[in-house]
């Protein structure tokens, strides 16, 4: 497979997604989030996919911005020079943001503080990143057992998320 670039951004963006890196189905389509992991993401900010894939609502800006490959359980991580090299120059031109929502454990050990705390502790603690950050878990279906192991997220923060996200997109 060559490369893919997956990003969507326009100046007037409202959110920002930051996560890991297209997986093969989203490499495939050309499109950003068009699998399960998607269709989880969406239940979880309480969007249907018009307004998803709206971009002046969402900024889909991956931490590798192509598909890095097949690893033994999920993809391979993603390359380590697309975020460095380009978010600065891409968070620039975006000038109505109002949250970035750091998903999975590379966006959010990029971007959060070296605290010692592991994505669960960073997502249970929400709120101490705010208003700039929220860091949330990789929706994946491979997540499962984080999401089993940790139900308060769905019970709870999930519905935390939701009034966050539709107070911006008013």
């Amino acid at each position: 497979m060559g490369p893919r670039p997956i990003i969507e951004a326009v100046p007037n963006s409202k959110i920002i997604l930051i996560s890991q890196a297209p997986g093969r189905v989203v490499h495939e389509k050309g499109k950003a989030w068009a699998d399960q992991s998607g269709k989880k993401l969406r239940q979880w900010l309480g969007v249907d996919e018009n307004t998803f894939y709206n971009t002046n609502n969402f900024a889909i800006l991956p931490m590798g911005f192509c598909y890095p490959g097949k690893a033994k359980t999920g993809d391979l991580p993603p390359r380590k020079e697309c975020a460095p090299l380009w978010h600065e120059p891409v968070l620039n031109k975006l000038n109505k943001v109002q949250l970035i929502l750091l998903i999975g454990s590379y966006a959010t050990n990029f971007y959060l503080p070296k605290d010692g705390r592991n994505l669960t502790q960073r997502v249970e603690n929400y709120n101490e990143y705010l208003p700039q950050y929220w860091p949330l878990p990789h929706p994946s279906p491979v997540n499962r057992f984080w999401r089993a192991k940790n139900p308060w997220f769905e019970e709870h923060l999930v519905s935390e998320l939701q009034t966050k996200i539709t107070k911006i997109l008013k």
